[in-house]
């Protein structure tokens, strides 16, 4: 038994529609180029958003060797500013700097959130 043309036509059509190729990702690991205190405030000013405005401190040299900031949580304080006891069981916050086309990108990893930076340049690792 043969199939008619029309048959086979459509047949073609249906199986090349549900090959979809997967979008392709731009993001690509970055680190900051250039660092300056306008980077730095932009990038403290992003991870504090993130965590729902934390203040955060981070050093001059953020970012500039690796792509990933792991932010901990401050140890907590008796009224007399010692440590207190216990164990911290918060876990640190992970972020990631990637380049993604021309733009510079902070991802929060817990939540997915992007944060595009301004005033930061940086380049693909």
């Amino acid at each position: 038994m043969t199939a008619s043309r029309p048959t086979l036509l459509a047949c073609a059509l249906l199986a090349a529609a549900s090959c979809k190729t997967a979008p392709v990702r731009s993001d690509v690991p970055a680190v900051v180029k250039d660092p300056g205190p306008r980077s730095v405030a932009e990038l403290a000013k992003a991870v504090s958003t993130a965590l729902n405005g934390v203040p955060v401190t981070l050093a001059d040299d953020v970012l500039t060797k690796e792509s990933t900031l792991v932010i901990e949580r401050a140890p907590q304080r008796d009224p007399s500013g010692l440590p207190a006891q216990g164990r911290e069981t918060g876990k640190p916050e992970r972020f990631h700097l990637v380049k993604s086309g021309e733009d510079c990108v902070l991802v929060h990893e817990g939540t997915g959130r992007r944060f595009n930076l301004r005033e930061t340049t940086c380049s693909a690792m």
